[in-house]
């Protein structure tokens, strides 16, 4: 079984964001933050841990996405500590990517996460072009709102690799694709991910919002469109998804962010705080060990 990445969920005890379509409020995570220096067997949880990263090296995994239920930079002791299990590791991830809306990064966050925690790239989700209307989707307080084109700039500056991440969202003109490519060049992306919005059978406020401000069906199937007629297939990536190559940006349609496909292939494992290690999200019957 392949597995491409390990999503390592930092422990954060409330998002400073509010996006009305966050999957982590629909699914509210119950698993106990056993990463907590401040409790009386860290030592022993820490040891755990450092198991279940070597574990996933020796499973071939060698990217990890850290991610989790809030914003990652919430939490800069974890990642203090992440930097130092890297160093301590024999074998440690050489790709370490952030899941972000970029709130609350600023240039000494960005020196920070480059030269400490080793972050090598910049996964921005962005629910908007328009840093506004960004932050209105993304619930982001308004002395916290992103500059979108500043923040890019400065993730270039510093030499990370970056990756926009679109929410799929009413947010983008769909009708102008050539123009969102155009606008990913103008923010100097190496890459980009058109992520499909989840939405679960239940009644709940989030998947209410993405029926109604969700981009239909019918977009997706344009976006699939354009990227084939435009691109070039240059990888299939283990969970299935192909990558193409449009006008020089690396694209990617993600349809399952959940890990849903049932496929023999996993997207990626899920190193949550308790210290135990999943393959889906939602199901705790997806524990690993």
């Amino acid at each position: 079984m392949s597995v491409q990445s390990l999503s390592v969920v930092v422990p954060n005890k409330r998002c400073v964001n509010h996006c009305a379509f966050c999957v982590s409020r629909m699914h509210c995570d119950q698993s106990k933050n056993q990463m907590d220096d401040n409790k009386p067997f860290y030592d022993l949880y820490l040891k755990d841990y450092l198991k279940r990263l070597a574990y996933c090296k020796e499973k071939g995994i060698d990217t990890i996405m850290l991610t989790g239920d809030s914003e990652p930079q919430q939490n800069r002791n974890f990642l203090t500590y992440f930097g130092l299990f890297m160093q301590l590791m024999e074998q440690p991830f050489r790709k370490i990517e952030m899941q972000t809306t970029g709130v609350l990064i600023d240039r000494n966050y960005l020196r920070f996460l480059r030269n400490h925690v080793g972050v090598n790239t910049i996964a921005l989700s962005l629910s908007s072009f328009d840093s506004d209307l960004n932050m209105w989707h993304n619930g982001t307080p308004r002395e916290f709102r992103v500059d979108i084109p500043w923040l890019c700039s400065q993730i270039k500056e510093y030499d990370f690799n970056l990756r926009l991440c679109v929410n799929m969202t009413d947010g983008y003109d769909w009708q102008d694709i050539d123009g969102i490519f155009h606008m990913t060049h103008y923010l100097s992306a190496d890459q980009m991910t058109f992520r499909v919005l989840y939405t679960s059978d239940e009644d709940t406020p989030q998947s209410r919002w993405i029926k109604e401000h969700g981009a239909p069906p019918e977009v997706k199937d344009a976006v699939e469109q354009y990227v084939k007629e435009h691109g070039k297939p240059i990888d299939v990536l283990p969970y299935g998804a192909i990558k193409y190559s449009v006008d020089g940006i690396s694209t990617v349609i993600d349809a399952d962010c959940m890990n849903k496909t049932g496929r023999e292939d996993n997207k990626y494992y899920i190193l949550r705080p308790d210290c135990h290690l999943y393959s889906q999200w939602d199901d705790p019957a997806s524990l690993i060990f």
